[in-house]
């Protein structure tokens, strides 16, 4: 059994839902991003997910695509980021998962990045503009590793798709709560509910809703029927707020236990 699906079976045992914060590597620095992980992890995250900068972030809104920006001016790279997970990796239990393209991804070779990322100790990747019908050997690469493939469905998933995606996603499946981009929200998206239910009855396959969840609020509501919640541009946003590193982790450690005390 993999952390995240351990994560997942302690946190059920409990009752609890899981938090899943994100984070852009390297926004500002790789440094910086280390201290935040760290903070977020002790403030009570379950999963953290690490973002890959990349020039070309199309599912991401105007937040995080300038922590993208932020990131690669400062220098960083997918080896880069995976040194930094190497850093993390004996520091803390929680599960850490990759987000990014992929473009940054299979520049690597798909072994070679599956290699890698077992050798540092990454747990799950999400490759946000790779459907599950392409390049089979990326993913059965991830899968020999035992690093969870985390597929993406959405509110336009049809059912048929559906179906596909539970059977073939590891870890969880992430759904996209909109149709659009990343973001912070004042409201969310209607249907969320019966989106899940929806995935329920096909597969026990831990579910996380992401995209413009922002508040306490909104992460106790979702709390209330799925399995994990990521918040993300809400975080980035404090983070770019911040004009020195020190404040941008007391302000995102702050939040996390805030969001984190929803779930509970």
């Amino acid at each position: 059994m993999g952390r995240i699906e351990s994560c997942f079976s302690a946190l059920r045992e409990r009752g609890e839902r899981a938090l899943v914060p994100f984070v852009t590597a390297g926004d500002p620095n790789l440094p910086t991003s280390e201290a935040l992980v760290l903070a977020m992890a002790e403030a009570g995250a379950d999963l953290i997910e690490i973002g890959v900068p990349f020039s070309d972030p199309l599912a991401e809104g105007p937040t995080i695509q300038r922590s993208s920006e932020r990131a690669l001016a400062s220098g960083t790279t997918l080896r880069g980021v995976l040194r930094l997970i190497k850093n993390l990796r004996p520091k803390l239990e929680q599960p850490l998962v990759l987000m990014g393209y992929a473009n940054v991804f299979l520049a690597m070779g798909e072994r070679n990045f599956a290699e890698a990322a077992k050798e540092v100790g990454v747990d799950g990747v999400i490759t946000v503009d790779l459907p599950m019908e392409e390049n089979k050997l990326f993913f059965d690469s991830l899968i020999e590793r035992e690093v969870d493939p985390i597929l993406l469905a959405s509110p336009t998933t049809s059912d048929s798709r559906l179906e596909g995606l539970v059977e073939k996603t590891r870890g969880f499946l992430y759904y996209v709560s909109l149709t659009g981009v990343t973001g912070a929200r004042k409201e969310m998206a209607a249907g969320l509910e019966e989106a899940v239910a929806r995935i329920r009855k096909i597969s026990d396959i831990p579910v996380c809703v992401g995209f413009g969840i922002s508040t306490p609020d909104q992460v106790a509501e979702v709390g209330r029927f799925a399995d994990g919640v990521v918040v993300g541009s809400a975080l980035v946003d404090l983070i770019e707020a911040a004009e020195t590193p020190g404040p941008a982790v007391t302000s995102v450690s702050e939040f996390v236990a805030k969001l984190k005390q929803a779930l509970r």
